[in-house]
């Protein structure tokens, strides 16, 4: 279905208002976007697209800071008169759902979802679906979804587990206990991770003592949790696995508050710029980088061809779903120069700021 017949089948059934709203909106694309051969993105096809963007929390930095201004400057420069429609849901599912109804509404002609809750989402996407509306799951599966773009999220956990064993053999550790904190029960790639770290640690001589799904990724959460377990895994307590670098940061306060000294190996994900100073500092053994850059512009470039009635290009499926899956990097001390800071996600500035400065020069970042 081109642009323009999606937004009239959505119209009609519009209350009248925003029938004559969707009508201004038609007649303003259809001059001067939609004639401009020129233009890039929805101008040829029936005027400037209306791109939803809905994040699912602002905790977890890499949102706010990387996924919505890389988005929005990848739609920009592929389509300089699409209208981005954004907004975060804080953690919290509900608001969510009202924040896809309203950008239905509004008239979006594609919306890109990152899914507080991705089960329940399925139903959002069968809504938008019944109105000719392109979903596509961005970051965190959702069945149904006409586009998945992410990271091969059990490659992850794999990633994760293996890391942490070979920080256990590096500390000539062979045999203790393993602490597991995972993510949030409602996020899909969390089960993935968690699918992922089990495969590799399941098979080893390690025991863990401990898992527990951090609710909303919640690093106070997670932080309470492991200091509830001390007690009783003090004393053979050889690596923490954390799904990311939140709950990473969770852990280590309450490793710290309870005395563990030295600290065990910890993992994460998402290399926030706070776990990277950790890893400089010797604090966290490692995290995993997602370079948010390309995930990002192939979501961009992917709304625009569903917005104008295209397929965009998927090289992976996930149950049904044309898919792109990108290849997850682990970062450790010795690999930051060469990851994070060649990326250019962070600066060497970024990192070695304040206190970090001494640990840098160590690491040979200075």
């Amino acid at each position: 279905m081109t642009t323009r017949a999606h937004r009239l089948s959505r119209a009609l059934a519009l209350p009248l208002t925003l029938v004559l709203s969707a009508g201004a909106l038609a007649a303003c694309s259809s001059g001067e976007g939609a004639g401009d051969s020129s233009g890039s993105g929805g101008a040829g096809e029936g005027g400037a697209l209306k791109i939803a963007l809905l994040l699912p929390e602002s905790k977890t930095t890499r949102y706010e800071s990387f996924d919505r201004p890389l988005f929005e400057a990848a739609v920009k420069a592929e389509c300089s008169d699409c209208e981005v429609i954004y907004n975060n849901a804080d953690q919290d599912a509900t608001k969510q759902q009202q924040q896809f109804e309203s950008a239905v509404t509004e008239g979006a002609d594609v919306i890109v979802l990152d899914a507080v809750d991705g089960k329940s989402a399925a139903s959002l996407v069968s809504n938008a679906k019944s109105q000719d509306i392109p979903v596509i799951a961005y970051d965190r599966f959702i069945a149904g979804a006409d586009y998945y773009v992410s990271f091969d999220n059990r490659k992850v956990g794999e990633l994760q587990g293996q890391a942490l064993l070979d920080a256990l053999k590096a500390d000539g550790k062979t045999s203790g206990d393993i602490l597991m904190i995972n993510g949030a029960p409602t996020d899909a790639n969390a089960a993935d991770f968690k699918k992922g770290a089990h495969a590799v640690l399941d098979k080893s001589d390690f025991t863990i003592a401990g898992e527990y799904d951090t609710p909303d990724w919640s690093p106070d959460k997670a932080q309470s949790w492991a200091e509830g377990q001390l007690a009783k895994v003090k004393g053979d307590l050889v690596g923490v696995y954390a799904a990311n670098d939140g709950t990473a940061g969770g852990a280590i306060a309450a490793l710290k508050g309870g005395g563990v000294d030295p600290l065990p190996p910890v993992t994460g994900q998402d290399a926030e710029l706070a776990a990277i100073q950790r890893i400089i500092a010797g604090d966290q053994d490692m995290t995993i980088y997602k370079a948010i850059k390309p995930e990002a512009e192939d979501a961009a470039k992917a709304a625009i061809a569903l917005g104008n009635g295209d397929k965009p290009e998927a090289k992976d499926d996930k149950e049904g779903v044309p898919s792109t899956l990108l290849d997850p990097v682990v970062v450790t001390k010795d690999t930051v120069k060469d990851t994070i800071v060649k990326d250019g996600f962070y600066t060497v500035d970024d990192i070695c700021a304040g206190s970090f400065a001494k640990a840098c020069a160590s690491a040979g970042l200075k």
